[in-house]
């Protein structure tokens, strides 16, 4: 298994830094309306009640982080789903459109219930979740799909299959690279997306439900769907990809670790940047892993997300 090392030429990013280079990303998938309890610790799981040392309520959900991410990143960024014409609704509409996330496409539907989740995060760091998913209509026919020709790369997160497969299909036939967030999902959904798929990026839990184990090698059996690359995060264990029959590796940055929530995500929304600014996968995967932990030093799901000056410059502080 080869270990890559630190990003070997930034010239690509700092393009987009300076808007030398145009990078535009639509992201589609689950926004849902965080509610954050910080604790001194979680739930021994009795019942029992721990008094909370902070809340707040902050806008979250897989593809939803990663398109703040992107937008923070500084490149383009569409989000494109479903929420209810509710009040968690329009809060989430409305902290899209202060990051300056295009939000012409997020569509709140009169009959429909948003997403909300309740975070419990301790003093580590590490957390509990517990998500409604919400209540939307499945069809996606109702998608402008004429604009994915001007998307640079597309993501999608697992959670509305029929929108994911439908803005695939046509990146494909475009030539355009899609991203998967391979968070936890049924089997016949990973079925469905990942033949359609350049770019798999799972999660540890989500790779064992799929393939039975989150060993590296486990990564090679997937080779099956055609994917260019087939990848797990493992937090601070770093991350390990397969791509033209190896395996690979990138070490995880070390930082002083507040909270992991959405670090994740944000290196789904890292990622489908660097692909879409025609970076290789090695230093697609070494950047992004940066921006997460970078993100990880913050409270706060979405609190944290570098720049991408800021980003090239801790790499730059890194061996």
């Amino acid at each position: 298994m080869s270990a890559s090392a630190n990003i070997e030429d930034p010239s690509a990013l700092a393009d987009v830094a300076s808007g030398a280079r145009r990078v535009q990303v639509t992201c589609l998938g689950l926004s849902a309306l965080d509610q954050v309890w910080r604790v001194d610790r979680l739930f021994a799981g009795n019942s029992e009640k721990v008094k909370a040392i902070d809340y707040g309520t902050l806008g979250g959900g897989m593809a939803a982080n990663a398109a703040v991410a992107v937008a923070r990143l500084g490149a383009s960024v569409a989000f494109w789903g479903r929420a209810g014409d509710d009040a968690a609704g329009h809060e989430m509409r409305s902290a899209f459109a202060a990051e300056g996330v295009d939000v012409e496409n997020f569509r709140l539907f009169p009959d429909g219930r948003s997403s909300v989740s309740g975070i419990i995060v301790d003093s580590s760091g590490e957390r509990q979740i517990v998500n409604f998913r919400g209540l939307f209509p499945e069809a996606a026919d109702w998608l402008p799909l004429d604009a994915v020709a001007r998307a640079s790369s597309v993501l999608a997160d697992p959670r509305w299959v029929e929108g994911a497969a439908t803005l695939f299909r046509e990146a494909r036939a475009r030539g355009i690279p899609t991203v998967l967030d391979g968070d936890m999902a049924d089997a016949e959904v990973f079925e469905r997306l990942l033949p359609l798929t350049d770019h798999a990026i799972f999660s540890e839990p989500a790779l064992t439900s799929f393939t039975g184990s989150a060993r590296a090698e486990s990564l090679a059996a997937l080779a099956r769907f055609g994917c260019r690359v087939v990848a797990v995060t493992r937090g601070e264990d770093g991350v390990n990809w397969y791509e033209n029959g190896q395996l690979h590796r990138h070490a995880a940055y070390a930082v002083d670790v507040v909270d992991t929530t959405g670090a994740g995500d944000v290196f789904h929304g890292a990622y489908a940047l660097a692909v879409g600014a025609g970076l290789e996968v090695r230093n697609a995967m070494a950047f992004s892993a940066a921006t997460a932990a970078m993100k990880c030093r913050h409270a706060g799901g979405r609190n944290g997300i570098p720049t991408i000056n800021e980003c090239l410059a801790f790499m730059r502080t890194k061996p």
